[in-house]
């Protein structure tokens, strides 16, 4: 029978039944490799002890103090006599009170005496204004010949590891589970290969395991978790450098504009010149465009950068080679207005096949899931026979009878909006794999463009056209200062007043939907002071108090598609003022009159979110306002959040906040489905340079050997961070 590997050994068989259940079911850690690469979250020093000042309440803890008091209390209870003991325990920067009762008081008595310096976990609690930790599990920290030892010699700088823990599971039982399996590590298996580790000087596997569970100095620590970032970054670097290097293998239709054709006839109508930026990223499109592999593009720019006549631009230079382009939206009414917008920037090229069409013109057909029958027919007809070169769409155009005469190109909207499997489904529909142009207006930071999207090519558009105008941003505190509501809505009717138009944004919908919802809602939403303003009841409000008086309407997801569309081309017409929406308008919708936002409730909303929703006003030649409003108080990371989106319009800037806030899920995209994250270490936001470098020796090593022939431990590692899930998700792109 062959031998299991040891990182590979259940631990059941090292550390017993019992502790390998409560292991697995607590923390899913089910073998010895998984229990070495539980890292320890921070280390307490003995001699530099942990902070009691900023417990957090109802939070499991583990701290590192010393018993300056222990008291036992006689009282008379329901049953008789009862005993309680009061530990006081410190560790210069505050003290915390340890509460036992009953026949629990003996051994802690015996064992906590005035000096002592111990560990200790529990849940934070409070009683009669004082935190607390009631019954907490402790451990006594030992001199090295095994006695207790109140002497600073022996404990000072020694790093005591604290690792992420449960209440079923103390941090120090981890550690001695730890111990068990620790002399395992010198049978790990290497994923770095020797060159490059002996080139970039990092420890070796088993001595960086060794070190990050029992290191002596802060030194032992550093050099670990330099050398496990890299294990991290390098194998995930290698499994995105091989999907392209696949992506580079399969055949595709090279798609080039012809000269004169309707890409040069597009260009010469244009009534602006086109910015630098547009002109670079649009070289890179082209480029790839023109090789007979896949191009796989992720297209990202600011709200109001010229991404979507980048877009068009790549759509008919696949028109031009004969071929058909598809674009994804997420919602209807972004469907509908790249439909709108795209039709009106073509004029007479977009009239294919009828009267008054340009020469060499082709058709836009837009395909959405609520069109009317007659329509939806006409507009398959126009895919399956070719006439239409162009199609704008939702998830409709994944739908199995969705055919295409020769499909091209796929560009994808807000690419955060789509699971892997729509993607996947609309780039199935080509006869040979399409091209593939990723669009997003959420800035996303290098590393996280070189992580999250690694198996796709990275394009920016960082420069605004010409016209675009500032947006001020400010931060309305409702509730501190009510008066400053009063002047916002006054701001809206001023600019009202200028011939202007507003939006007023809201996080709910407010209707019988929303009812059923509440019904559902967890206790812990129930117990928040109010449920988030809603579009129906702002409305109405506004309507009869501060802006009387001005033509209203609401626009929400729920609403049917032609009421929808009736109300976005109202407002574009400007024959109405305000519109009060949910998130709907989120990306896509244009209408430069627009000049001032309201978002109600912001907080509730994302740093993203709030920097995408402001990018809909001031994209005329009148400056923008936008105005934050909030009851939340100025201490609150929620209100820190706004005065970030307040202090600065780029986005960039505003998702490396985001990503610090939320830190990172998985970055194989599977954090919705409950996986546990493949990073420990490493972390997206502050590692760059690791990832970077990283990436440079995956690319190089993957196109040496694309099958990792020669390096054993690293397909090992890979096998263990692609589990089938994951996978599946690199496999689909």
């Amino acid at each position: 029978m062959e031998r299991v590997p040891a990182l590979d050994e259940p631990l059941k068989k090292s550390l017993g039944p019992a502790t390998a259940k409560v292991m697995a079911e607590a923390l899913d850690l089910h073998t010895v490799g998984d229990l070495l690469h539980h890292y320890p979250r921070r280390y307490a020093e003995r001699g530099e002890l942990t902070t009691l000042a900023d417990l957090p309440l109802d939070e499991h803890v583990t701290v590192v103090a010393q018993v300056a008091d222990a008291r036992v209390h006689t009282f008379n209870g329901s049953k008789g006599r009862g005993q309680r003991l009061e530990v006081t325990i410190t560790d210069g920067s505050g003290r915390l009170q340890l509460v036992f009762f009953g026949k629990g008081v003996h051994k802690p008595h015996h064992d906590l005496l005035p000096g002592t310096r111990a560990m200790f976990a529990g849940k934070v609690s409070l009683f009669n204004r004082r935190l607390q930790l009631a019954h907490p599990a402790y451990e006594l920290l030992r001199g090295e010949d095994g006695e207790r030892t109140d002497t600073i010699d022996v404990w000072a700088g020694a790093q005591i590891p604290i690792y992420p823990a449960t209440t079923k599971l103390e941090s120090w039982k981890i550690a001695k589970a730890v111990d068990a399996v620790l002399p395992s590590a010198v049978d790990a298996v290497d994923p770095l290969p020797d060159a490059l580790r002996e080139g970039r000087g990092l420890a070796e596997l088993p001595d960086a395991l060794r070190l990050i569970h029992r290191p002596r100095t802060k030194a032992d620590i550093a050099l670990a978790r330099e050398r496990l970032k890299w294990d991290e970054a390098f194998v995930l670097q290698v499994a995105l450098a091989r999907r392209r290097h696949a992506d580079t293998q399969l055949p595709a239709v090279a798609r080039r504009p012809v000269p004169e054709g309707i890409l040069d006839a597009f260009d010469a109508k244009l009534p602006f010149t086109l910015t630098d930026g547009q002109r670079k990223v649009s070289k890179e499109i082209f480029d790839d465009l023109a090789t007979d592999h896949p191009m796989h593009r992720l297209l990202q720019g600011e709200v109001g950068s010229g991404k979507t006549m980048v877009a068009l631009r790549a759509m008919l230079a696949v028109v031009d080679s004969g071929g058909q382009a598809a674009m994804l939206a997420p919602t209807e009414v972004l469907a509908q207005q790249h439909h709108r917008s795209v039709t009106e920037m073509m004029g007479e090229l977009a009239e294919g096949g009828m009267l008054g069409g340009a020469d060499g013109a082709t058709k836009v057909v837009l395909l959405t899931g609520s069109m009317g029958t007659a329509a939806r027919r006409q507009a398959l007809l126009d895919l399956v026979t070719g006439e239409a070169g162009l199609v704008i769409g939702t998830h409709a155009l994944i739908e199995d009878k969705v055919q295409f005469h020769d499909l091209g190109l796929v560009v994808v909207d807000e690419q955060h909006r789509f699971g892997v499997e729509q993607r996947d489904a609309l780039r199935g529909k080509g006869k040979q794999p399409p091209h593939l142009l990723v669009m997003t207006a959420t800035p996303i930071p290098r590393t996280v463009a070189m992580t999250v999207f690694g198996d796709l090519e990275t394009s920016v558009l960082d420069q605004l056209p010409a016209g675009r105008s500032p947006i001020a941003t400010h931060v309305v505190p409702a509730a501190d200062k009510p008066h400053f509501l009063t002047r916002a809505w006054e701001r809206v009717r001023e600019e009202v007043g200028k011939g202007h138009q507003a939006y007023v944004v809201c996080p709910r919908i407010g209707d019988e939907e929303d009812q059923k919802k509440k019904a559902k809602a967890s206790a812990e939403d129930q117990a928040e002071k109010r449920p988030p303003l809603a579009v129906l009841d702002v409305a109405e409000k506004l309507r009869t108090g501060p802006l009387t008086g001005l033509r209203i309407a609401v626009l929400h997801g729920r609403m049917h598609p032609d009421d929808k569309d009736d109300v976005m081309r109202r407002f574009a017409a400007g024959e109405l003022d305000v519109l009060v929406a949910t998130t709907v308008i989120e990306v896509g919708v244009n209408v430069p009159n627009a000049t001032a936002m309201v978002i109600m409730d912001a907080d509730r909303f994302g740093v993203s979110q709030l920097h995408q929703l402001r990018g809909r006003v001031g994209r005329g030649s009148a400056p923008g306002l936008c105005l934050l409003v909030s009851e939340m108080p100025e201490a609150t990371p929620a209100r820190q959040r706004l005065a970030a989106v307040a202090a600065t319009l780029d986005g960039f800037e505003l998702s490396r906040i985001d990503l610090e806030q939320r830190r990172e899920g998985d970055v194989l995209g599977q954090a919705q489905s409950g996986v546990r994250s493949s990073l420990r270490v490493l972390t997206v936001i502050d590692d760059e340079e690791v990832i970077a470098a990283a990436r440079e020796e995956a690319t190089a090593l993957v196109l040496a050997d694309p099958d990792l022939t020669a390096h054993a431990g690293l397909r090992t590692a890979l096998d263990a961070l692609l589990d089938k899930d994951r996978e599946e998700y690199l496999e689909k792109g």
